[in-house]
């Protein structure tokens, strides 16, 4: 096993958007950055509603408790867009 495993730390440490991206830092200090059109519920959000977010799921998931939106830094990592519905 790489010694980059060893420091991996997939937990949240904050969360920043742009225009177009949400951007999330990781503990282990990578940062994942994903269109936010895959997140219908962020994309049509206010500036407002974005920024009220909490972590959860033991530092490893997002919640936005106005939009009722959570997503996981494994979910992200895997690129996995939010379900078509």
């Amino acid at each position: 096993m790489g010694t980059l495993a060893l420091n991996a730390d997939e937990r949240v440490e904050s969360i920043d958007f742009t225009d177009e991206f949400l951007v999330v830092a990781l503990k282990d200090g990578r940062r994942i950055s994903v269109p936010l059109e895959w997140y219908p519920r962020l994309a049509r959000a206010s500036r407002g509603q974005l920024l009220n977010w909490q972590i959860c799921g033991g530092g490893y998931g997002m919640h936005w408790p106005e939009l009722d939106e959570d997503l996981s830094t494994e979910g992200l990592l895997r690129g996995a867009p939010a379900p078509q519905g």
